[in-house]
């Protein structure tokens, strides 16, 4: 008993050294992420997903409102979030911003969960992995939700953890109920959840906790998805995905090069064997695989998946590959401790495994007689005993036969063999860095409207008169209204915020006919299948009809050519046919 004085301020010492390693593990990749989010950010133009933000999220509460009752009802959530960063202050920069800082927390949160789950270092090789993939600088650089819903999913993740560890259980269900009010398909997580549950035995008051707050959150989601369900027309763009789109996929998730491809899954494979019932393997791998493989089957029926909606399930790569590579490492070490054991070592009993500095979690039923925690009363079966590490320990006290700075030295090779791995991470960054630099242009987008906008005010005088084919090519006039200043729009009835739509609602056929019947001259802009060479583009709305049937038997192409031919748009000069093409 006269020891333990003497050994409580070094014990003490230890802890805060843990607790602030653990926090060094989190806080590198939230930076990291934040660096590559800031990186070219303003890359000079959105793209049409963009422009839907910036251009709804500047209207009024009331115009949002009416406009989620007719399209959009799945965004909401994003609209109102974006309403009050855009009326601060409306930029490109700004738009972009919470997906940037979304971004970060989702790193700092993988970092955390293999932190817990393992050791500091794996938590920082995973969270440095998370943030150095290009799918996740896409969607940190994106003025849309899937960043946010991935810091959501993963943090939901995270305090599913908590909760098992005997934590509350209401910061999970809220968590993740605002995560799928963000975006539903956010709801598949519950899924990967499950399995985990069941690969971790959990106990039957685990479940039934888990079972209240899941039932909790698809109360909550039941009503937008019921809405949206409604409006499930505007992703009839959507395919039925085949196994390229799953090969493309995992390299988003893994690596999008050979060599970093093939190292990180197979030190994912190494990580899945695992002794423990609740360790990275059972949490990452059903977060992985399970969202994506449940909407790529549904979809198989019901066309419905995108890879930006599993965005989130990417957060199971990076913690499979740092598991891995943290348990060669240890292999490794154990082997070299058989081979050539050093002077001292042979007393010395191998360090036990441990999840925090003098508690290991165990999903084993509690011994019986065995002491338990107060809260290990509730029959969830889960047993904190106390571990310590015989060789650390040791070195703390008078009695230990190894050399005084053992624990130094150890400290010093452990910190070694992070940034080790901390700089094997940045070469890959560095081998993937051309897909990294692509994703901050704006050719790694569908399209760019800020391209169109320039080559509109080139063309384009005051008083021009403009049509749009179809509808949605307004949204270059939307995104940049600038451009488009004093041209005359021949088909707009009432402009988007007023008439609850994206676009505008447009004049009737007899309508667009009368008010075209006096124009000579007339600037279409298109979508590339709409009048592009070869098209056999049919609208089925009476107006598109109409304004298709005008250009083809009314009008024909300005010689000498005035057009631009655009990603996905083209912008070209018309003029009457009974003045002749040469008129113009």
């Amino acid at each position: 008993m006269a020891q333990m004085p003497q050994n409580r301020p070094v014990t003490t010492t230890r802890l805060a050294r843990t607790r602030l390693t653990a926090t060094a593990a989190i806080a590198v990749p939230v930076a990291v992420m934040l660096a590559l989010g800031m990186w070219r950010i303003d890359r000079g133009g959105m793209w049409r997903d963009e422009a839907v933000t910036y251009e709804v999220g500047q209207r009024s509460l009331p115009q949002i409102w009416h406009l989620l009752h007719e399209v959009d009802a799945v965004h909401g959530l994003y609209y109102l979030l974006m309403h009050g960063v855009l009326t601060v202050h409306a930029s490109e920069v700004t738009l972009r911003l919470p997906s940037v800082v979304g971004a970060a927390v989702a790193a700092g949160l993988v970092a955390a969960i293999g932190t817990r789950l393992a050791r500091p270092r794996v938590g920082l090789w995973a969270g440095l992995l998370f943030a150095c993939t290009p799918m996740v600088s896409h969607y940190a650089q994106e003025g849309r939700s899937y960043a946010l819903v991935a810091a959501g999913a993963i943090g939901a993740t995270y305090l599913l953890l908590r909760a098992l560890d005997g934590g509350p259980w209401w910061p999970y269900g809220l968590t993740l109920a605002v995560t799928c009010l963000l975006h539903e398909f956010a709801v598949l997580v519950l899924l990967a959840h499950g399995v985990t549950l069941v690969l971790c035995g959990a106990a039957r008051r685990a479940w039934t906790r888990w079972l209240a707050s899941a039932a909790a959150v698809v109360l909550v989601l039941a009503p937008l998805a019921y809405i949206s369900n409604g409006q499930s027309a505007q992703v009839s763009w959507l395919t039925r995905p085949d196994m390229e789109r799953v090969e493309r996929l995992a390299h988003m998730f893994i690596g999008m090069y050979g060599a970093v491809y093939w190292t990180c899954l197979l030190l994912a494979v190494v990580a899945l064997p695992s002794r423990r019932r609740l360790s990275v393997a059972t949490v990452a791998a059903p977060l992985l695989v399970v969202p994506p493989a449940a909407l790529l089957l549904v979809s198989q029926e019901r066309p419905m998946y995108d890879d930006r909606y599993v965005l989130y399930a990417l957060a199971g790569a990076p913690l499979l590959a740092a598991a891995g590579a943290d348990r060669v490492l240890r292999g490794l070490s154990l082997l070299a401790r058989r081979v050539a054991p050093r002077a001292g070592d042979a007393a010395e009993v191998p360090p036990a495994r441990v999840d925090a500095p003098t508690l290991a979690l165990r999903l084993d039923p509690v011994p019986a007689g065995a002491p338990a925690r107060a809260d290990d009363s509730d029959g969830r079966g889960l047993a904190v005993v106390p571990q310590t590490r015989p060789s650390e320990s040791s070195a703390d006290g008078p009695s230990t036969g190894n050399p005084p700075g053992r624990p130094r030295v150890r400290m010093a090779l452990r910190g070694a063999v992070a940034l080790a791995g901390a700089l094997a991470i940045a070469g890959s960054f560095a081998f993937q860095l051309p897909e990294q630099r692509f994703e901050r242009t704006t050719a790694s987008r569908g399209d760019d409207l800020a391209e169109v906008g320039a080559a509109a005010a080139r063309l384009m005088r005051p008083g021009d008169a403009v049509l749009y084919l179809p509808a949605i090519s307004r949204r270059s006039a939307l995104a940049y209204p600038a451009d488009f200043r004093g041209t005359r729009d021949m088909t707009l009835d009432v402009p988007g915020p007023a008439s609850g739509t994206l676009y505008g609602t447009e004049l009737s056929p007899a309508e667009v006919r009368a008010k075209l019947a006096g124009v000579d001259r007339l600037w279409v802009v298109s979508q590339s299948h709409a009048l592009w060479r070869g098209s056999r583009w049919a609208p089925e709305e009476p107006v598109e009809k109409t304004k298709l049937a005008l250009v083809k038997d009314d009008f024909v192409a300005a010689v000498p050519r005035q057009v631009a031919v655009l990603r996905g748009t083209v912008i070209r000069l018309y003029v009457r046919k009974d003045r002749g093409a040469t008129g113009a």
